[in-house]
This record gives C-alpha cells, sequence and structure tokens, in this order.
C-alpha cells in the first residue's frame, strides 16, 4: 500500500513553488496527496521566516500535531524551508517528534533524509550553499505537482544580494544566483506543451535577473520578450521586483511584449527618505514615483500594488505623514502592509532601542489601512462598465453559485455563469462586464467564453 503525504506551506511564492516540486519528488517515490493531515504517513511542513508570526504558527502547528503523532505510530514529520534553515537543531531541542528537518539548499534530498530517518531515527541537514550533486535542480519545475494546471511558478533566480536591514532572506536563502535564460525559456516551453496559459516568473529580486550571470547587465527585460515569445503561453506576470532595479529596458519590455500582463507589484516599504536610508532600500521617495510614474506611461492600464511596513525602527509620526503621502499620491490598486517584525540577525533587530510602541504601531497600521483601502476602491469603481479578460478559476469559495477568475490586472472577479448547472471549465477565458467594485474585488456579468482551456480538463460548476 502507497505511503500518503500532506504538506503545509507557510509563507510567498517562492514556498508555494517548493511545496509543489517537493510534491513532484514525493510522487516520484511512489507516494500519494493525502487530503488532510490526519490521513498522512508523512507531513511536511514548508516554513517562512519572514516575519515572527511565522515562528508562531510552525510551533503552534507542531504542537498540534504531538496528539497526532501519539495516535499514529510510524508517522514522519519533517520541517523544511527558511525557518528550518535558521533555527536548524532548535527545532528538534524544542518539539522532540520532528523526523526530519532541511533548509533551503536540499529540497530535492528531502526524500532521501525521510527514508534515512525511517532506518536510523531523527535527521537534520542543513546546507549553507546547494548541495553540488543539485545543480539545476535548484530550480527545475516541470515535475512539480501543481494545483492549477493552466498556471504555473518558474524560478529564474534564488538568493538576495541585497541587505536590506529588516530582511533575514540573504541569511536564509543565500546569495543571488540567475538561472540560464536558456533553461527558462525552455521550462516555460514544456509547461506551455503540457497545456499551461500562464506563467509567473519568481525571483527574490527580479528585476536583477542575470546581473551575476554577465556581470554587466540585468537580463530581465531580454528574459520578459523570450518568454513572450513562447507560443501558447498567453499572460506572463512577475514577482518581485526592487525599485532600485526597475530599469527603462524592463518597463520598455512590459510595454511592447503582449503577454506581460498588466500588473506590477513595486514595495515602497516607507515613504520617508531618512527611513528608507536606515532600511537601505537604495532609493528616496521621489525617485520611487519618478519611476512608478514612467511604468505608467510606458503600460496602458497598469495595476500596481506595493509592500509596505509600519513601525520600522525610529519612524516618527512625521515620517509616518511621509508614507501616507505617498500612497495617497501613488493611487495604489492594493497593498500588503505588515507591521515591523525583529528578525534575529537583521540590522533592525539590532535598533531595539528605537523601537516604536505597540499601540502607536496599531494605530498608525489602522490609519494606513483606511488610505491604501479608500484608494483601492477608487481604483476598482472606476472600472465598472469596462469588459474585462478573465482567466477562470473555478467556484467561489464563499457562494458556491458564483465563479471567480482573475483579469490580466491581476484582480479578482466574481460572477455568474452562463446558466445554472452549465460548464466552466477553469483555464477558460471569459469576457465579464465589470458591475460593481469593492476593496479587494470586482463583481461582474459573464459575456461570453473566448477560449477553452488548453490543458483539456472540464469541472462542472456544480460540482467543483
Amino acid at each position: 500500500m502507497p505511503r500518503h503525504y500532506f504538506i503545509r506551506t507557510f509563507g510567498c511564492q517562492m514556498n508555494e513553488h517548493d511545496s509543489e516540486r517537493l510534491a513532484g519528488l514525493l510522487v516520484a517515490e511512489g507516494m500519494e496527496p493525502a487530503a488532510t493531515m490526519e490521513e498522512a504517513d508523512v507531513v511536511v511542513l514548508n516554513t517562512c521566516c519572514i516575519r515572527e508570526n511565522a515562528d508562531q504558527r510552525l510551533y503552534g502547528t507542531l504542537g498540534r500535531l504531538k496528539e497526532l503523532v501519539d495516535a499514529k505510530p510510524g508517522l514522519q514529520i519533517a520541517v523544511g524551508g527558511c525557518l528550518a534553515q535558521k533555527d536548524r537543531e532548535r527545532i528538534q531541542e524544542r518539539v522532540g517528534w520532528v523526523d526530519v528537518v532541511f533548509g533551503t539548499h536540499n529540497l530535492t534530498r528531502a526524500p532521501g533524509l525521510l527514508r534515512r530517518a525511517g532506518r536510523e531515527g531523527p535527521v537534520m541537514e542543513i546546507l549553507e550553499a546547494p548541495a553540488p550533486e543539485d545543480g539545476a535542480e535548484s530550480f527545475l519545475g516541470p515535475g512539480a505537482i501543481r494545483e492549477l494546471p493552466y498556471a504555473a511558478w518558474v524560478s529564474i533566480q534564488i538568493g538576495c544580494d541585497n541587505s536590506c536591514a529588516f530582511c533575514i532572506v540573504p541569511s536564509v536563502r543565500g546569495p543571488e544566483v540567475s538561472r540560464p535564460l536558456d533553461d527558462v525559456v525552455a521550462e516555460v516551453a514544456l509547461l506551455a506543451r503540457r497545456g499551461v496559459t500562464e506563467v509567473t516568473l519568481l525571483g527574490q529580486n527580479v528585476n536583477s535577473y542575470g546581473r551575476d550571470l554577465t556581470r554587466r547587465r540585468p537580463l530581465f527585460a531580454e528574459l520578459l520578450r523570450a518568454v513572450g515569445a513562447v507560443d501558447g503561453i498567453g499572460r506572463i506576470r512577475f514577482t518581485s521586483p526592487h525599485p532600485k532595479d526597475l530599469r527603462p529596458e524592463t518597463i520598455e519590455a512590459m510595454a511592447v511584449t503582449p503577454e506581460v500582463c498588466e500588473q506590477l507589484h513595486l514595495p515602497l516599504q516607507s515613504g520617508s527618505d531618512r527611513v528608507l536610508r536606515a532600511m537601505r532600500r537604495g532609493y528616496t521617495a521621489q525617485r520611487y514615483l519618478d519611476r512608478l510614474a514612467a511604468a505608467r506611461a510606458a503600460v496602458d492600464d497598469l495595476a500596481v500594488t506595493t509592500d509596505i511596513i509600519v513601525g520600522f525602527p525610529g519612524e516618527t509620526e512625521d515620517e509616518f505623514e511621509d508614507t501616507l503621502a505617498v500612497v495617497a499620491e501613488a493611487h495604489y490598486d492594493s497593498a500588503f502592509t505588515f507591521i515591523f517584525s525583529p528578525r534575529p540577525g537583521t540590522r533592525a533587530a539590532a535598533m531595539e532601542s528605537e523601537f516604536v510602541p505597540a499601540d502607536v504601531v496599531a494605530d498608525r497600521f489602522q490609519r494606513l489601512k483606511t488610505v491604501v483601502d479608500r484608494s483601492a476602491l477608487a481604483r476598482h469603481q472606476a472600472r465598472v462598465g469596462l469588459s474585462e479578460e478573465v482567466l477562470v478559476e473555478g467556484v467561489s469559495r464563499r457562494d458556491a453559485s458564483m465563479l471567480t477568475g482573475r483579469t490580466r490586472q491581476g484582480k479578482l472577479v466574481h460572477f455568474a455563469g452562463p446558466r445554472p448547472g452549465d460548464s466552466l471549465a477553469p483555464g477558460a477565458l471569459a469576457q465579464v462586464t465589470v458591475v460593481a467594485g469593492h476593496p479587494h474585488h470586482l463583481s461582474g456579468r459573464f459575456e461570453r467564453v473566448t477560449a477553452e482551456p488548453r490543458h483539456r480538463v472540464r469541472i462542472p460548476v456544480a460540482n467543483a
């Protein structure tokens, strides 16, 4: 009887893609997916360590798993990813029922570590760089078990060479390593032949992609054009870019490559020049706004999202007001707003004497949310009456009578299907007229299907 696995993912898109790759590795070992942790013989927690609450979520989950471990002899628990890279021995010291701990550089060795733990007992393996035998395997994704047959993550770069004062990623992911351009295009072409129509290019700083290959200039603009030329690919997204490296040639490539979606995630973090210097971000608020304006001037109907940190050590009320002013001027479509979380080993964590009081941070966070939501609502209401191309994802999780999908701008749209009981396959393209705008989504009216999914999987609306 085959063993069953369950993977729970914490964190970013990079972690989600790593989990897809890990699932592919486990299936190659003869395992099958389990619907729940309770049904699994192997539970893998793929971790994040960007913020402190990620630590709390992991150890809380491990605590709840103790009862399952006691009730199911032979159940294996593995912890991998960024938090495993950071905490190392501490995980097994704190939680004695963890069988395997592996980091960010040896994901491909996880199945072997599970086998070894089954023979020898608990195993921890943390590497400081990708294992030599892994090589290009650090990037590969064609064997991944994807949640969506029509969309795929594609890693173009691992690691980060920036030194942002608040960020722990360089210490757990290592320095930037770019994947050869031809390898990326070859993977995208393979995915397209398998029916994938939308790809998201992944890297810690995609705008600097290729700089370590050429030693002269980034190659991201060339990569966008090359991926756009792959037959069958209709939508290209990318994350995450760094504002200091958003170059004119990248903006031009976005504008002239039809497959690149009208969407840009451009993390601001703060609107105060002094705070930006303390964060070691490498740009000023005005430079950020200038590059944003250049992107909007070149790319028609561009949607812009961002990241903002509230309460960075030493942030004054006036400096927070600077952030509110920039956010108001930027007119974001949405924003991911975070309360500063000190990460061990970062420069910002050593600024404890300058930490902003929690009540002050909470008040600022709510004020920022008000400005962001007001901007998002205005941007969404301005789309009422437009006919949008929507990539159908399936039935809405909140209302089984509604379908859901995403526009080229990445906006979530809820709309009723053609007729009750009709099939509308995930991966299909539909024209939908926007009838209402809300802070976090759009409501629409179905017009027609413009393209059937290329992966040939149809799911009845009533049963999806």
